[in-house]
């Protein structure tokens, strides 16, 4: 992919993120010009309960205006692994803590615009604790029943990808195995 690169500027960096723009030589040999936000990655956990049940969060997204119905998610931290982001995640923002983390799979969140990673996770063996929140967050922890998710996917209710797609990763390697 780098030999097709023409030129990459750096048009805005955060803590968080960086804005590139970016040229893509294409084969007629013109120029294209894109943009590129550059991630340093994420990680989403899937907490199961004993029972099967599903853990939730209820989470206000201002970049879409409304409360999302999602799984504990957040960004890597400089030189942190996933699986040390999602067991971190997990706890400050649901209160569980997990006996058991594994590997469900990984994925672009959005590859025509954004080089983010997600790696997902499933969490088992549950111990209930305190949300430890940021200053800035307000999230509301539910259990649902799997049979609930399930429904909840199917009728729009939880449309975040992440979230979809960790489940349905989760289920499917389940119900394969």
């Amino acid at each position: 992919m780098s030999e097709r690169i023409a030129y990459d500027n750096l048009v805005y960096e955060s803590p968080i993120l960086q804005l590139r723009s970016v040229g893509l030589q294409m084969p007629g040999g013109h120029v294209l010009q894109r943009d590129l936000v550059h991630y340093t990655g994420a990680a989403v956990v899937l907490p199961v309960l004993a029972d099967g049940g599903v853990v939730l969060i209820r989470n206000y997204r201002f970049a879409v205006g409304e409360d999302l119905w999602e799984l504990p998610a957040g960004m890597l931290e400089k030189g942190e692994q996933p699986e040390a982001c999602a067991a971190r995640e997990l706890t400050e923002e649901t209160g569980y803590t997990a006996g058991r983390i594994e590997k469900l799979c990984e994925f672009y969140s959005a590859p025509g615009t954004s080089d983010e990673r997600i790696h997902a996770y499933l969490a088992t063996d549950l111990t209930d604790g305190r949300q430890r929140l940021e200053a800035d967050e307000e999230i509301a922890v539910e259990v649902v029943a799997e049979a609930d998710a399930r429904r909840m996917i199917l009728d729009g209710t939880i449309h975040d990808g992440k979230t979809i797609a960790a489940l349905l990763m989760h289920w499917t390697k389940r119900e394969s195995a």
